[in-house]
C-alpha cells in the first residue's frame, strides 16, 4: 500500500500534497520522478496535473467536488508527456526531427480529437515541467551498442591499465576556427536587429589540443591541416611536456590511424599508448568543450580583422585555459563526459 494513498488523507493534507506535487513539476521535475518521490500513483500525479491545467491552483482543493471534467485528462497528459520526452517526431510520421508546438497540436488532434492552439500547447508543456531546449545532436551513424560498450567495458579497462602503469589519461581533438564565427547577444531597439561591423574577409586557423581529468591542457597551432605528421609532432610535444606514461584518447580521424602514426606510436610504446573513441561520438570527448569555450567565450564576441589577430586571440584564450585547471576539469562534468572524470 502506498504511504500517500489519496483516499486515506483528509482534505487539507490531500490539498497540500496535490499543490506540492504540482509545484515541483512546475519547477522542472519529471512528473514520473515526483510521483515516485512522494509515493503516489503515476495516474494520480497526471490527474492532479489535469486538474491544475483545467482550473488552476483552486482546482487542487480536495474539498471541491464535481465541475466540468478537463478536455485532456490525466491519462491524456501522461501519453503526451511520454510521447514528447521518449519518442522522436519521425517515429510519429512527422518529417522533422524536433518537436514543435504546432506538431504537438496536430498530435493531440489526431489522438484525442481535440483542437488546441500552439500557445495552449506551450502552456500545457510548461505545466508538465517541460521547456524549449537546444538539443544535443547525434550522428545517425552512431552505434549505441558500441557507445555502451565503451562506457561500461573499454574505458574502465583503459582507466584500470593507466592506474597500474601510473599513466596520465588525455583526450585529444583537432578544430578549425574561423574569423567569421560570432556568438552572444547584445541590447538594441526592440524590433530592430543590431548590426556589428566586422571584416568581410574570411580566414581560419587549425589547432590541436589534449586535456586530462586533472585539469592539464596542452595545445598546438598549425598553419595547414592536421595530418599524420602534425599529429606526430603534437604527440612528441606532449611527451616532452608531461612526465611519465601517457594514454591519449582520440576519435577515428584518418590522420590518427595513419601508417606513419602507427609506426611512431610503436616506437614510443613504453611511454605512450593511443586509444580510439567509438565512431561518430564527439559528445564523449571532453576536448569538444575546449573548442566550444574557445569559440564562444574566446573569439565569438570579438571583431577579428586579421589572421595575426585571430592567432593571437586564440592562443591567449588557450593559455588562459591552461592557467584555469578547475575550468578544464569542469569539461569532464557534462552528462556525456562525466564517465571520464
Amino acid at each position: 500500500m502506498r504511504k500517500n494513498d489519496a483516499r486515506r488523507l483528509n482534505h487539507q493534507t490531500l490539498t497540500d500534497l496535490r499543490k506540492r506535487a504540482v509545484a515541483r513539476v512546475q519547477e522542472g521535475e519529471s512528473p514520473e520522478v515526483v510521483a515516485q518521490v512522494l509515493d503516489i500513483a503515476r495516474a494520480t500525479m497526471y490527474g492532479w496535473l489535469a486538474r491544475y491545467r483545467h482550473g488552476g491552483w483552486g482546482a487542487l482543493d480536495a474539498a471541491k467536488r464535481g465541475g466540468r471534467p478537463p478536455k485532456l485528462d490525466g491519462k491524456a497528459l501522461h501519453w503526451i508527456y511520454r510521447t514528447v520526452t521518449m519518442k522522436n517526431p519521425m517515429q510519429m510520421k512527422f518529417p522533422f526531427a524536433l518537436w514543435t508546438s504546432g506538431m504537438i497540436a496536430i498530435l493531440i488532434r489526431h489522438k484525442f480529437g481535440i483542437q488546441v492552439s500552439r500557445s495552449s500547447v506551450s502552456r500545457l508543456l510548461n505545466q508538465l515541467g517541460l521547456s524549449v531546449q537546444r538539443p544535443l545532436w547525434r550522428a545517425y551513424q552512431q552505434d549505441p551498442i558500441k557507445v555502451e560498450q565503451w562506457l561500461k567495458e573499454e574505458y574502465p579497462k583503459i582507466a584500470a591499465s593507466a592506474k597500474r602503469r601510473k599513466a596520465k589519461i588525455f583526450f585529444g581533438d583537432e578544430a578549425g576556427i574561423r574569423s567569421d564565427f560570432h556568438s552572444g547577444t547584445t541590447w538594441g531597439i526592440r524590433g530592430k536587429t543590431p548590426i556589428v561591423s566586422t571584416t568581410g574577409a574570411r580566414f581560419g586557423l587549425n589547432m590541436i589540443s589534449a586535456l586530462s581529468p586533472r585539469g592539464q591542457l596542452r595545445f598546438m597551432v598549425t598553419k595547414g591541416r592536421v595530418g599524420a605528421k602534425v599529429f606526430i609532432e603534437f604527440i612528441k610535444r606532449l611527451l616532452r611536456d608531461i612526465k611519465g606514461a601517457i594514454f591519449l584518447i582520440v576519435d577515428g580521424h584518418p590522420a590518427h590511424k595513419a601508417v606513419l602514426v602507427r609506426k611512431f606510436v610503436e616506437s614510443v610504446k613504453k611511454r605512450f599508448q593511443l586509444f580510439f573513441l567509438p565512431p561518430y561520438s564527439p559528445e564523449l570527448n571532453p576536448d569538444e568543450w575546449v573548442w566550444n569555450d574557445l569559440k564562444n567565450n574566446g573569439l565569438g564576441r570579438k571583431v577579428i580583422t586579421t589572421p595575426t589577430q585571430l592567432k593571437k586571440e586564440a592562443m591567449s584564450h588557450m593559455r588562459h585555459l591552461q592557467k584555469s585547471p578547475l575550468l578544464v576539469q569542469s569539461f569532464f562534468q557534462a552528462p556525456t563526459t562525466k564517465y571520464a572524470a
